[in-house]
């Protein structure tokens, strides 16, 4: 699995899925969705006439209930393996800070963690995606 993360803006590229990472205070909050024992970030496909933006916003408040959060769009960035065609996304940053209830929909449960768990739904992208978070997040 290869990640790619470009700093520029790529309009020749189609984009398919958001990334949401978040950060309440000082803890990283993950996301299970109910199928999987494994945590993950917030984010799916981007739907048809929906902006990436959009995308965000819906995919946040229905994975994770937030109601009050900063967004920030880091950068676009691609995965590829082979024998596979190279898929787009946009990575975003969210500082939560308030949660609702958690939608009934595809999430089972929300929980903060002081650092990344071991047990990733997608080990072989998001380290790449976390790392640029961070970078980020040294920033602010």
């Amino acid at each position: 699995m290869i990640v790619t993360l470009y700093e520029a803006e790529r309009p020749e590229v189609s984009l398919k899925y958001v990334v949401i990472v978040m950060k309440q205070g000082e803890e990283w909050v993950l996301v299970r969705h109910r199928e999987r024992s494994t945590w993950e970030f917030a984010g799916g496909h981007i739907e048809a006439g929906e902006s990436p933006g959009e995308a965000a916003v819906r995919e946040l408040y229905e994975e994770t209930g937030a109601e009050e959060y900063e967004l920030h769009s880091l950068c676009i960035y691609s995965v590829s393996s082979e024998g596979l065609e190279e898929s787009f996304g946009m990575l975003y940053f969210a500082e939560i800070k308030k949660f609702g209830a958690l939608p009934p929909y595809e999430m089972a449960e929300l929980r903060s963690f002081s650092e990344l768990p071991q047990a990733m739904t997608y080990p072989g992208i998001y380290p790449a995606l976390f790392a640029r978070v961070i970078e980020h997040v040294k920033q602010l």
